[in-house]
C-alpha cells in the first residue's frame, strides 16, 4: 500500500513540475509578445510665430504646403496644403499622423507661410514622422 501511495505522489509531483513549466513558459511568451507591440506616435509639425523682437503673435495664419519638384505635377500627386491660426502664444499644431504610413522612409519637407496683416515671412520644416518636429518664422 505504501510503494502505491508513493507512486502515486510522484506522478502528482511531475504533474504539477510539467504545469508549472508550461506556466512559465507562457508568461514569457506572453512577456515577449506585449513587449513587442509598439504604440504608433503621432507625426506633429508645431510652427511658433513672432515679431522681429521674438515676440508671439497670437492669431497669425499659417499654411504649410508642398510644392512638387516636377513640372508639370502628376495628376496624382499627394500634396499638402493646409491653413490654421496661432493660438494665444503664438503656436500651432498640425497633426500629420494619418498620412504617416510604417515603413516608409522619412515624411514630408513643407514650405511654411505665415501672415498677419501687412506682416509676413516664409520657412520650411522637415517632418519627421512618429515625432513632434517644431519651427520658428519670423514675421516682419
Amino acid at each position: 500500500m505504501n510503494f502505491l501511495c508513493f507512486a502515486i505522489m510522484q506522478a502528482i509531483m511531475k504533474r504539477i513540475q510539467i504545469i508549472r513549466i508550461f506556466g512559465t513558459v507562457m508568461v514569457v511568451a506572453l512577456a515577449i509578445t506585449i513587449s513587442g507591440c509598439k504604440k504608433d506616435r503621432q507625426t506633429i509639425a508645431t510652427i511658433t510665430v513672432v515679431n522681429s523682437d521674438g515676440e508671439p503673435v497670437p492669431g497669425a495664419s499659417v499654411q504649410l504646403y508642398a510644392v512638387p519638384s516636377e513640372t508639370p505635377p502628376p495628376p496624382n500627386a499627394i500634396r499638402f496644403d493646409t491653413t490654421q491660426v496661432t493660438n494665444g502664444t503664438g503656436k500651432v499644431s498640425f497633426d500629420f499622423s494619418e498620412f504617416y504610413k510604417k515603413g516608409q522612409a522619412g515624411f514630408a519637407v513643407l514650405d511654411i507661410k505665415a501672415e498677419k496683416g501687412i506682416q509676413s515671412g516664409e520657412g520650411i520644416i522637415k517632418i519627421e514622422e512618429e515625432k513632434t518636429t517644431e519651427e520658428t518664422i519670423t514675421i516682419e
